[in-house]
């Protein structure tokens, strides 16, 4: 009976151990369990934010990507209008550079005409000089090509008396030499225009002032060169300025002087610009 007694409680005791060694074994893998659940949870958190951050991104690339299409459709819709304008406009094209050529030759024949009037001028500036200087060599002549016309500036004191329009002998030497020029160019025209200083007449009950005075000396000159050197009236013009438009102040004798001048100016006749102008270009 005690044998009996004794192995029911270490069989007892056997067991009690066992249970708690599997109790220990249990919390060990219930701990265990806890902190993998805690990382699943951490690692599930980090994935929702991922998941948040990649929807985001998803929905910029959406709309991104709507807006390419639209781009793209704008894009397909110019090309569409280009290439129906570009059916129409070709023939524009066309006829813009046909009209461009003839433009181009239009324009080279007016270059020509320039060009040729441009070397005329040259040849008259220097036949001038020429004549003018054989014998009479004055520092109160002056022979210049400017713009489109040649022109001769003379003082009046070589050309006339103070306050006078009466032409001295020496102004006759020069004029003759002028008309020698200009007659060997019948097709150009010639113009005196009459410059006076700012002084006003006085004393001079035959001139009112100083555009009488201009006026008349530049019309003497006229008739000197159509009676006396055969040059063609048609051709001659006489133009009085006054004293408008010196060349320097009237602010000392010296420059009045200098403003008290006649130029004859030597110029191509506008009708044969104008004729040129008229001309249809093929």
């Amino acid at each position: 009976m005690k044998k009996l007694i004794l192995f029911l409680s270490a069989a007892f005791l056997l067991a009690s151990c066992a249970s708690s060694k599997e109790l220990d074994a249990l919390k060990a893998k219930h701990e265990q369990t806890k902190e993998e659940l805690l990382t699943v949870k951490n690692n599930l958190t980090k994935c929702l934010v991922e998941k948040d951050k990649y929807q985001d991104r998803s929905k910029d690339l959406e709309g991104r990507i709507a807006e390419l299409k639209k781009d793209k459709e704008n894009t397909i819709q110019q090309v569409e209008n280009l290439t129906v304008l570009t059916k129409g406009a070709t023939e524009n094209i066309k006829e813009t550079l046909s009209q461009l050529s003839k433009k181009d030759k239009y324009i080279n024949k007016i270059r020509a005409a320039a060009s040729k009037k441009d070397s005329l001028n040259l040849v008259v500036a220097f036949h001038l000089k020429k004549e003018l200087q054989d014998g009479i060599d004055d520092q109160d002549i002056e022979v210049n090509v400017e713009k489109t016309v040649v022109f001769i500036s003379i003082s009046d004191k070589l050309l006339f008396k103070s306050g006078s329009y009466t032409i001295t002998d020496k102004a006759s030497k020069v004029l003759q030499k002028v008309a020698t020029v200009v007659n060997a160019q019948p097709e150009m025209d010639v113009m005196v225009e009459g410059h006076t200083d700012d002084t006003p007449i006085s004393g001079n009950s035959s001139l009112k002032d100083n555009w009488d005075l201009s006026v008349k000396r530049s019309t003497a000159i006229v008739r000197e060169l159509e009676n006396k050197y055969d040059v063609a009236p048609q051709r001659l013009i006489a133009a009085g300025r006054s004293s408008f438009i010196p060349l320097v102040p009237n602010d000392s004798a010296e420059n009045k002087s200098k403003n008290r001048r006649t130029k004859i100016i030597i110029l191509p006749r506008l009708n044969q610009f104008f004729d040129l102008l008229d001309q249809k270009v093929e």
